[in-house]
């Protein structure tokens, strides 16, 4: 008998988590190409299971972000579970669907699996909010990571949190931008 896989999730209400969320195809734009499902999916789940978004990058087959629950709930899980649904249901059928995920009715869009980290203090979010705003950059995707459209970093820098040349090729080279 093959014993079941558990994974071990920090339970942790009110926490403060970064999650790292990939498309099964990772050589597939479709978070990007369809930003608005995307954002209708987030903004839908966020109504019935509220939480904050406290950083967050979406890129064509990827996605991070940090989220700040309700402090009598920890149950990120679910959220997840339901943004990917609603997002897969809001997209045209494109893509092969494997017969296993066709048996648990599965579209085959997002990996089934996420990583997720709990935030252990400012220092781990500071880090981890500039992971998310560099990773554009990152990528290869633009030279600054406020060319980037899908970034929270937009937000900062009108909250004044940011300067709007934050993230550029030379914070790069010099180390300065947080990793």
């Amino acid at each position: 008998m093959t014993p079941t896989m558990q994974y071990r999730r920090s339970n942790t209400p009110g926490g403060t988590y970064f999650f790292t969320v990939n498309l099964a195809d990772r050589k597939s734009g479709l978070l990007t190409d369809h930003i608005a499902a995307l954002r209708h999916a987030v903004r839908t789940i966020r109504q019935s299971h509220p939480f904050d978004i406290v950083a967050m990058v979406v890129l064509p087959d990827h996605l991070h972000a940090i989220w700040r629950l309700p402090l009598e709930d920890a149950d990120f899980p679910l959220r997840w579970s339901l943004i990917k649904g609603v997002f897969s249901r809001a997209i045209p059928k494109t893509e092969v669907v494997r017969r296993s995920r066709e048996m648990k009715r599965e579209r085959g869009i997002w990996q089934r699996r996420y990583w997720e980290h709990r935030i252990r203090g400012e220092d781990d979010l500071a880090r981890h909010v500039a992971y998310i705003h560099f990773n554009p950059v990152k990528h290869g995707y633009v030279k600054r990571a406020t060319d980037w459209p899908y970034s929270s970093i937009h937000r900062e820098i009108r909250r004044g949190n940011l300067n709007d040349d934050w993230g550029g090729a030379a914070e790069e080279e010099s180390g300065d931008w947080g990793e």
